[in-house]
């Protein structure tokens, strides 16, 4: 076991160096691209290095399970990620990669060699079998790797990578006499390649101009499927890429409309929004036990899918205009959300089956929930543990939804009067906002954010519906950009006929699609985005396709690099 160990530091030592990296570093992503630029022969100081985006945990275990199936087990702790402009997936271009990192990732990834080459397993990923299970058989370890490298890389492997991984299975299989130990300490070692941890994009002239680039068939399609289905590109598309299809209009326009029929498209959607309203959030969604009872995980977990399923069903299966997110009236829930709610909720299921547990529910007229911003999910996210907060559901309003930035509080502003509920002078969140923004330093703040998030006081920290805090009946009257409204749907609808809601849904779809916010340069491409989405009404789908088969995706230039 020990002789065992020593060899898989040493193979996974030797896969980092022939990257260029040292486990004792810490690599930030701008070094990666500058070294992937200058390998490509592109100097860093005329030409914008490629996208380097690493795979986030959910990209990474649905990359894995599309090869290795849904069976695999996918164990450990991932690195975590950083926001930026919003949004995760342009944090995954700025991330940093330490030795700790990369042990987490050995670890990952020895675990699932070890499971896909078992006994139990291996027949269904080997089309070959070795001359014997004693000793190395380069000829079927070729095979093999060269199969699922292409996969694992979402490229062919070049020829010094594909000789390079057999040469360590043979090397190890040699020493530890095992054909298939060697080839699964070879398969872990791939998986600790920045090939497959980071997305990267390689970058060739553009035809017809000096001055601009454009991705490589395989990139672009990379950069395709990772938006639209939020994983790797499949077979087929990897062989578009391959025959220069996606390299022709009729090509490329025919693999977007197969991509978007594809059932895989709710993925995509699904982990854009949930990047957009900030869901990651939910892992560490906590509420004060003794107040809110009735708040467990299951509460939180039901209430994301909520959400999650009335995106979904808006946008994809009705094609509906995306500004109804915010005034909808249907929605979708399960028996424990309905108690939270206090709506009847029945499957007329037997027991045993909690994937179908969700039922199709549209709120009476007089209910006073409609749209996603009464959804417990982002009520309760936007919460304190133990109290509501105004101001914190008018800032996540601001930021998430019209891409408003509001400056972070001074620190040395006293927050006493707001946080103390038992106070009888402010018995409500409005009488003690009131009386906190009489500091001159927090008015301008608290004008943007409160009188939006007041319109929110019926639902309580944990979502529930409530008339009144501490015996007094709530003002729920707000504003929103001079629009005036008396509660929550008045809010919904005050966001719907925003402009500011449709502009913002742009520019963070096409940050998330690009990997970065847009360049001075392509003002214009994003400019005509949004008069697209306004002329199709507001179809997210309509957008996507409009992203996607416009040539200024897939380019390149100088000035994006600044």
């Amino acid at each position: 076991m020990g002789t065992k160990k020593t060899m898989r530091q040493r193979l996974v030592a030797a896969t980092l160096a022939c990257s260029a990296i040292a486990l004792t570093t810490v690599l930030s992503t701008a070094d990666i691209k500058s070294a992937v630029a200058a390998g490509a022969g592109l100097g860093a100081s005329d030409q914008d290095a490629p996208v380097m985006r690493r795979l986030t945990p959910t990209q990474y275990k649905r990359v894995v399970r599309d090869i290795f199936g849904p069976g695999v087990e996918i164990g450990g702790r991932f690195e975590p990620a950083q926001r930026v402009s919003g949004l995760l997936e342009v944090g995954t271009g700025t991330v940093s990669l330490a030795a700790s990192g990369f042990e987490q990732y050995d670890s990952i990834a020895r675990g699932i060699a070890a499971q896909v080459l078992s006994p139990e397993r291996r027949d269904l990923f080997m089309h070959c079998k070795p001359a014997s299970e004693t000793a190395p058989d380069d000829a079927c370890a070729r095979q093999f790797l060269k199969a699922v490298g292409e996969q694992l890389y979402r490229r062919p492997l070049t020829d010094n990578e594909l000789s390079t991984q057999v040469e360590f299975a043979n090397e190890a299989g040699t020493k530890l006499k095992s054909f298939y130990s060697g080839l699964e300490m070879s398969l872990a070692s791939m998986m600790v390649q920045l090939q497959f941890l980071f997305r990267q994009e390689t970058v060739i002239p553009a035809k017809g101009t000096a001055s601009r680039f454009e991705l490589d068939g395989y990139s672009k399609a990379s950069r395709l499927s990772f938006f639209l289905w939020d994983a790797a590109p499949d077979g087929r598309l990897l062989a578009a890429a391959a025959s220069g299809k996606l390299d022709t209009e009729k090509g490329l326009n025919e693999e977007v409309d197969r991509l978007l029929a594809a059932r895989r498209l709710e993925d995509g959607v699904r982990s854009f929004f949930s990047d957009m309203f900030g869901f990651d959030t939910f892992d560490s969604l906590s509420k004060d036990a003794t107040l809110y009872p009735n708040f467990t995980r299951t509460v939180g977990d039901d209430a994301r899918e909520q959400t999650m399923r009335t995106v979904v069903d808006l946008l994809i299966a009705k094609k509906g205009d995306y500004r109804d997110l915010y005034t909808a009236r249907e929605t979708f829930l399960t028996p424990v959300l309905g108690s939270m709610y206090r709506v009847p909720v029945t499957t007329n299921l037997p027991n045993g089956f909690p994937e179908n547990k969700w039922t199709r529910h549209e709120y009476e007229p007089n209910d006073p929930r409609a749209g996603i911003l009464t959804h417990i999910s982002f009520v309760s996210l936007h919460s304190h543990p133990g109290r509501t907060s105004p101001t914190l559901r008018g800032k996540a309003l601001r930021e998430m939804v019209l891409c408003q930035r509001v400056p972070d509080p001074p620190g040395n502003v006293n927050f006493t009067v707001v946080q103390d509920t038992t106070n009888p002078l402010y018995k409500t969140a409005r009488d003690r906002l009131n009386a906190h923004a009489t500091e001159a330093m927090c008015t301008g703040c608290h004008k943007i954010m409160d009188p939006m998030g007041l319109a929110l006081e019926n639902f309580d920290s944990d979502g529930v519906f409530r008339t009144a805090e501490n015996g007094t009946k709530l003002n729920t009257s707000g504003v929103l950009d001079g629009i005036s409204f008396t509660d929550a749907q008045g809010l919904g609808k005050a966001v719907h006929d925003n402009p500011a809601t449709t502009k913002c849904l742009v520019n963070r779809i096409t940050s998330y699609a690009l990997g970065r916010g847009p360049a001075k340069s392509e003002d214009a491409w994003v400019k005509s985005l949004q008069d697209t989405f306004a002329a199709n009404g507001y179809r997210v789908q309509d957008l996507m396709r409009a992203i996607v088969t416009n040539p200024e995706f897939y380019q390149v230039s100088q000035s994006q690099a600044q």
